[in-house]
C-alpha cells in the first residue's frame, strides 16, 4: 500500500512549525504501522525525506497567485492529470501527479488551513483532490479544522474536496457542523498528534508523575491586541502562575528556528514578555515534535497561545490555559481542550486579568483535571486507532 500524504511540512529558512510537522509525523507513523509506504508532499522535499525516512515531492505551489492565476493553475494541473495537456518538464506538479498515479490513495493530513484566510492551501488541496479523482485514487481527509471563515469560491472548493473524499475526520464539533452544512458527514476525534510518541497506557505518558513548573508557548501574532499592554498582561499572568505553581518557568517556541541561537518566530514575543517579568525563566530550543510533546506533558501548568502545546498537554492531565486572538484560535483551543474535559480559554488581551483568574481556578482543580484526562484516555486512544484502521481500509 502506497499513500501520498500532504501536510504543511518542510523546514524552510531554518524555521520549524512544530504543530504541522507533528500531525504529519503522526500520520506517517500510523500509516507505516499498517504497512503503508508513504510519499510526502512538502515545501522542502529533501528535508522532509531525510527527517521522516520517506520519499517526498514538492507542493504544486499556489503561493503569491491571485484568484485568477490560481484558477488557471488549478485547471492546468487537473487537465494534465486527465491527460488533456502535457506540463513543462520543470513544472512542480509533474512529480506529484506521477506519485499519485503510482499510489493507492491520497491523505490530506491534519491541519487548520481549509479556510478563506489561506486561499493558497484551499487551491493546493483542491488540486490534489481533483488529481486523485481523475486518476481514480481514493482521498481521505483527517484531523481537520474547517473555516470558521469560509465563503465564496473557497467554500465551493472545500465542498468539492469533502464530497470527493472516502472519509473525512475533524477535530472539533464546530468543524463537524460546518462539514455537515457542506453536505458531508465527518467523524469527530482528537487531533492526530494527540498521541505522538505515546502508548496506550496514560500513566506511562506522564514522565512517571514528574510534572512540574510552568511552560509558556505563545504565538507571535496578537490578533490586533495592543502590543505593550498585552505583553505586560501576559507577563503578569506568568508571574502569577510562577507564584502559584512553583518550579521553573520555561518558554518554548512552536514556530521557531531550528538554530537555537536565532531569535525568530514566536521567540520574539517570548523575549518581550520575559523582559518585563519579575520571575526568572529559561528558553528551551524549538527541537522536534516528539520532544515538544514530551515537554508539554511534563509541565505542571501550560499557558499557550499555540494550539499543539494544548493538544500534547491535555491528554496527560496538565492544566491548560489557552490564550486566543479571535474566532479561529478560539475554535481550535476550545476543541482541543473539550476532548479532555477542560475549557479555560481567555482573550489574549485579557491575559493579565481574566487569565490570572482562570489560571488560579485551573490550579485549584488540577487533581480533578488529571482524573478526568486519565478516565478519557483509553476511549480516545481506542477511537484514534480505529480511525486509522478505517483509513487503511479505504486505501486497501
Amino acid at each position: 500500500m502506497r499513500v501520498v500524504v500532504i501536510g504543511d511540512v518542510g523546514v524552510v529558512d531554518a524555521m520549524m512549525h512544530i504543530g504541522d510537522e507533528a500531525m504529519f509525523e503522526a500520520a506517517v507513523n500510523e500509516l507505516q504501522s499498517r504497512g503503508a509506504d508513504v510519499v510526502g508532499v512538502s515545501s522542502n522535499p529533501t528535508e522532509s525525506a531525510q527527517r521522516y525516512g520517506i520519499h517526498a515531492v514538492s507542493r504544486i505551489r499556489f503561493d503569491g497567485l491571485d484568484r485568477a492565476d490560481s484558477e488557471r493553475r488549478l485547471d492546468e494541473v487537473v487537465s494534465a492529470a486527465a491527460g488533456r495537456i502535457r506540463l513543462a518538464a520543470d513544472h512542480p506538479a509533474g512529480p506529484l501527479i506521477e506519485a499519485i498515479a503510482e499510489a493507492d490513495g491520497v491523505l490530506i493530513a491534519g491541519g487548520g488551513n481549509l479556510a478563506s484566510t489561506w486561499p493558497l492551501h484551499v487551491y493546493e488541496r483542491t488540486a490534489i483532490a481533483q488529481i486523485a479523482e481523475r486518476l481514480g485514487r481514493p482521498l481521505v481527509i483527517t484531523g481537520q479544522t474547517f473555516g470558521p471563515h469560509l465563503e465564496g469560491r473557497d467554500r465551493e472548493l472545500v465542498r468539492s474536496i469533502l464530497r470527493s473524499s472516502a472519509v473525512v475526520g475533524v477535530r472539533e464539533e464546530a468543524s463537524q457542523a460546518l462539514a455537515a452544512d457542506l453536505g458531508v458527514s465527518a467523524t469527530l476525534g482528537v487531533d492526530d498528534a494527540s498521541f505522538l510518541g505515546r502508548s496506550a497506557n496514560a500513566d506511562v505518558d506522564r514522565s512517571n508523575g514528574q510534572q512540574a513548573g510552568v511552560l509558556v508557548s505563545l504565538s507571535l501574532s496578537l490578533g490586533g491586541a495592543p502590543r505593550e499592554e498585552t505583553v505586560a498582561g501576559i507577563a503578569r499572568l506568568v508571574d502569577a502562575a510562577a507564584d502559584t505553581v512553583g518550579g521553573p518557568v520555561s518558554f518554548h517556541a512552536h514556530f521557531g528556528s531550528v538554530a537555537p541561537e536565532q531569535r525568530r518566530g514566536d521567540a520574539v514575543l517570548h523575549d518581550e514578555v520575559r523582559a518585563v517579568m519579575r520571575t526568572e525563566s529559561t528558553v528551551l530550543p524549538t527541537g522536534d515534535p516528539v520532544d515538544a510533546a514530551r515537554l508539554a506533558r511534563s509541565a505542571g501548568l501550560l499557558i499557550t497561545g499555540r494550539y499543539h502545546p494544548a493538544v500534547f498537554a491535555a491528554p496527560a492531565g496538565v492544566p491548560v490555559l489557552g490564550l486566543v486572538t479571535g474566532e479561529y484560535t478560539s475554535v481550535k483551543q476550545r476543541g482541543a481542550l473539550a476532548h479532555w474535559g477542560q475549557s479555560t480559554v481567555v482573550p489574549i488581551a485579557d491575559a493579565g486579568a481574566a487569565g490570572v483568574t482562570g489560571m488560579t481556578a485551573l490550579w485549584r482543580d488540577r487533581h480533578a483535571i488529571l482524573r478526568e484526562a486519565t478516565a478519557r484516555y483509553p476511549r480516545h486512544w481506542r477511537s484514534n486507532q480505529q480511525w486509522w484502521d478505517r483509513i487503511a481500509v479505504a486505501f486497501d
